[in-house]
């Protein structure tokens, strides 16, 4: 078996953050001259760099050509040792890898006719804890537009909570600091660097006091920073809600200069999480070796592929360290988040993003893989278990390397 031709494409999801950051999910299609196709996704589908990674598959489908997809370990070191940039790293290099590892997988589970999970070790997890994620735009179909109708008080998230409650889930994740106005008139900006006033603390502890007196004590709540935080102002954060029992603090600050991440989580007495903006093995050691980090979260999108995501769970697991992959994508990304969480000794949760509920999102592929009772069961088909709808691919922006 050959790869033929790669098809590299932007596609059409809607507006699942309604206006609010940017949304343009990058699929690869790598087709062998077998007939099997596998799918995989370029993890910029938010912020801004979707023009990046769409660019960088084209580049990286030009290595590709003529390889065996079932030598995927192979590929992913010729994309990494023979293209001068491979070995620098950095998002939209390591996006692209990513990719086109996924498609591999799903090529070769497609051939041999078993899920992803079973090529990997077979299954550890039968069924899969999902949180709520995001709770703070809302939770359904529809997001909050932020202009108009932001969640603003303490009641809002007592309210979405009893939603996400009444599905099953028991833990929901939050930026408290994300709203930053409190009443409907607004105050105007504030800082989430540096010392932060008592108005901005007070505010987000009592967003998060809510969830809490909601939820119970059986609602899991993890704290997201977005390392909008810097490590004074997220200290300060987080000995204001360590009372309320936190499951994880994420992205406290960003992971570019790990020494930061330590003093956090020796400031603090709650588990500190990070990996969405980490690249590959090397990028998560020193978070490793020096303790700081306990759960890490890896984003097979970003981090290198199902390949390295394997290999960063598991070294992670020689450090105690619990694993959930970061999940904010089209419906491929979470298929193949499903296959390789199913099989993680450490696994810990999965992430079902709030986005994710948009019916534009969901009709983008074949298979509408939603969790029930707050939990996913793993997908059986062959491959990821996921592909994108014909219609999708032909109103795509699409370029084809052959």
């Amino acid at each position: 078996m050959k790869i033929q031709s790669v098809d590299c494409m932007i596609i059409d999801s809607g507006d699942p953050c309604k206006g609010r950051n940017s949304w343009h999910p990058v699929i690869v299609k790598v087709n062998t001259d077998e007939g099997i196709s596998g799918f995989g996704e370029v993890g910029v589908a938010y912020g801004r760099g979707y023009r990046a990674g769409f660019s960088m598959i084209q580049d990286f489908a030009e290595v590709i050509i003529g390889e065996d997809p079932m030598k995927n370990e192979k590929i992913w070191e010729k994309l990494y040792r023979t293209t001068f940039w491979g070995l620098g790293g950095g998002t939209i290099i390591s996006a692209g890898m990513s990719a086109i590892d996924i498609a591999l997988w799903d090529i070769k589970g497609k051939a041999l006719g078993l899920p992803v999970y079973q090529l990997m070790g077979g299954k550890t997890n039968e069924k899969l804890r999902a949180y709520a994620s995001q709770i703070q735009f809302g939770w359904g179909p529809e997001h909050v537009v932020p202009e108009r109708d932001m969640m603003i008080r303490p009641e809002d998230y007592a309210t979405v909570t009893k939603k996400v409650m009444e599905e099953g889930y028991t833990c929901v994740k939050v930026d408290p600091l994300a709203l930053s106005r409190q009443e409907p008139d607004g105050k105007g900006e504030w800082k989430t660097r540096g010392v932060l006033s008592d108005r901005e603390l007070s505010t987000a502890y009592d967003r998060v006091a809510a969830i809490r007196e909601t939820g119970g004590k059986d609602m899991d709540i993890i704290i997201e920073l977005h390392s909008y935080t810097d490590t004074i102002s997220s200290v300060q954060l987080g000995q204001r809600l360590e009372e309320l029992n936190i499951f994880y603090y994420e992205e406290p600050v960003h992971p570019l200069n790990p020494k930061n991440m330590l003093e956090v989580h020796r400031s603090l007495k709650m588990p500190i999480a990070s990996g969405e903006r980490i690249y590959g093995r090397t990028g998560f050691r020193e978070f490793l070796e020096d303790r700081s980090l306990q759960v890490v979260q890896p984003d097979i999108c970003l981090c290198g592929g199902l390949t390295e995501a394997k290999k960063i769970c598991d070294m992670a697991n020689t450090y105690d360290c619990a694993a959930q992959i970061h999940v904010c994508g089209s419906p491929i990304s979470k298929a193949a988040a499903l296959q390789i969480e199913a099989v993680l000794p450490n696994f810990l949760i999965h992430e079902h993003h709030g986005w994710a509920l948009h019916p534009d999102c969901r009709n983008t592929c074949l298979y509408d893989y939603q969790p029930e009772n707050g939990y996913y069961e793993v997908p059986d088909k062959p491959g990821i278990g996921q592909e994108l709808r014909p219609e999708v691919m032909e109103k795509a922006v699409k370029v084809t390397i052959k």
